[in-house]
């Protein structure tokens, strides 16, 4: 969802932190910070990400009773250095104490990154490490080129394992999230998707 960051997008003294980032006027642009630098995101996410988004929002509505399933935009406060807009996060219940009126302020139960093609570096390096300092248990990303969705599990030393990698009508399940269950082809079904990668 990031493009690649060129020096006018580094428009703070660094290490920037969180009470910097929320101090700054509304540009009508979207910003991450990752480990103390002020990114800018891209101007908007493709229609493609739009649509897998929105799909997999549906498709995880089985956890709804257990879990706050939350889209960005919405800041993700893993650190004063550390703030983030994963595209899709589910919170269990018993947690709510993290949500608040700033955003959510800890580790998200999962974060999940739809790639676009200017932030594979980003979501499977940067991102992938942030998350996995700040103890997300859990990260899937989403590969609408490839029609994948990885899932990653945090181990005991603090670093990501590949657990799963779902394609075409494999059923995606999760030990530490029992209540999804749905065919990884039901992200890119729909009509518009399968259009538009197409054309790619």
């Amino acid at each position: 969802m990031a493009r690649k960051k060129t020096n006018k997008d580094r428009i703070m003294e660094h290490p920037v932190t969180y009470e910097a980032y929320a101090e700054m006027p509304d540009d009508g642009q979207r910003y991450e910070v990752l480990d103390g630098e002020l990114e800018l995101m891209s101007p908007s996410p493709s229609t493609v990400h739009q649509v897998i988004g929105s799909s997999l929002h549906l498709l995880v509505q089985s956890c709804a009773s257990e879990y706050f399933i939350l889209t960005a935009p919405l800041d993700v406060i893993l650190s004063r250095t550390n703030v983030v807009q994963p595209d899709l996060i589910m919170i269990h219940r018993s947690r709510s104490d993290i949500v608040t009126m700033r955003g959510v302020e800890g580790a998200p139960d999962l974060v999940v990154e739809v790639l676009s093609p200017w932030s594979h570096k980003r979501d499977r390096q940067c991102k992938l490490n942030i998350y996995a300092r700040h103890g997300v248990p859990e990260y899937w990303i989403v590969d609408p080129a490839a029609q994948t969705l990885e899932r990653f599990e945090l181990t005991s030393e603090q670093r990501y394992e590949l657990r799963d990698l779902f394609e075409n009508d494999d059923r995606v399940t999760s030990d530490k999230l029992p209540c999804v269950s749905f065919p990884v082809s039901g992200l890119f079904k729909d009509e518009l998707v399968r259009r538009l990668l197409e054309l790619n």
